[in-house]
């Protein structure tokens, strides 16, 4: 489908793209502008004023709307990979340069608290963290946000996609998708077809530095992984997809991802693509 209207803002460190057939009203951008502002504050880890930041030494806050459902499924996909999937990974992060300083200086792989959940918890409209740690959302994070932004925009817009620069909600219509080849960004390695739902992306060329560094980590290890480069998620909600593109990155994700009701794509760091049986994508080899 072809949109007449296109907004464009910055958020949460990356571009964002919203396509309507109509243009967004005022009252929704300002709507908008505060569920960003609200999820920013709320789990931000380079941001000194945040709630994460203000956990990070240990203690007690009140529970965010999106904390329950977010920390839940986190719990889920560290079973489903036993254990690289992991909220308190900042720190890993943290050591190997990712910083709230942006310093991209690595020092040595820390490995997050295996024994997560008996560091945090969440529960009667309570977050708490009995120890110190950093809450690092960036696994399924995004997704979530998008979700909430393209709810949004649904009160007044039947149709739209949300394209938080690879994490992206199609609303009402259905849209082909190009899968950004990780190694050259002016190729597609395929085209996927996503109706009303969503499609997330996640590359290893993507917040990358130093050599071989980059943002998605083994939390057994603290290691960046190896073998993987790219992931492409298509499910019901960005929320889940994010989540899917995650976990595939592990030798557990097919699993994973099956028991999430995803579709997927993804390419090794030696070239080779594998995808799920049912994946409604064109792949271009």
């Amino acid at each position: 489908m072809t949109f007449s209207a296109r907004w464009e803002f910055d958020a949460i460190g990356t571009r964002w793209a919203v396509e309507t057939e109509a243009p967004v009203s005022g009252r929704v951008r300002t709507r908008v502008g505060e569920l960003v502002a609200q999820f920013d504050e709320q789990w931000s880890r380079f941001r000194s004023d945040s709630l994460v930041a203000r956990l990070s030494a240990g203690g007690s806050a009140p529970l965010p709307a999106d904390g329950a459902s977010m920390l839940d499924l986190y719990a889920r996909l560290s079973d489903e990979t036993g254990g690289a999937v992991n909220p308190l990974v900042g720190r890993s992060l943290d050591a190997l340069g990712y910083d709230p300083a942006y310093s991209f200086v690595a020092g040595g792989a820390m490995p997050a608290p295996a024994a997560w959940r008996d560091i945090l918890h969440w529960h009667d409209d309570t977050l708490s963290l009995d120890a110190p740690a950093v809450i690092d959302v960036g696994a399924i994070g995004k997704g979530r946000l998008v979700d909430r932004v393209s709810a949004a925009l649904a009160e007044t817009h039947d149709t739209h996609v949300v394209d938080a620069s690879g994490d992206i909600a199609v609303y009402g219509v259905t849209e082909r998708i190009g899968l950004e080849h990780p190694y050259d960004p002016s190729r597609a390695i395929g085209v996927a077809t996503v109706a009303s739902g969503a499609l997330c992306a996640s590359a290893v060329n993507r917040r990358a530095w130093g050599d071989g560094l980059h943002h998605v980590l083994d939390a057994r290890t603290g290691e960046p992984v190896r073998t993987v480069a790219a992931t492409w998620a298509i499910a019901s909600d960005a929320m889940t997809a994010d989540a899917a593109a995650t976990v595939l990155f592990f030798d557990e994700g097919p699993r994973a991802a099956a028991s999430l009701d995803a579709h997927w794509v993804r390419m090794t760091t030696d070239g080779q693509v594998e995808w799920s049986p049912d994946a409604p994508v064109d792949l271009f080899f």
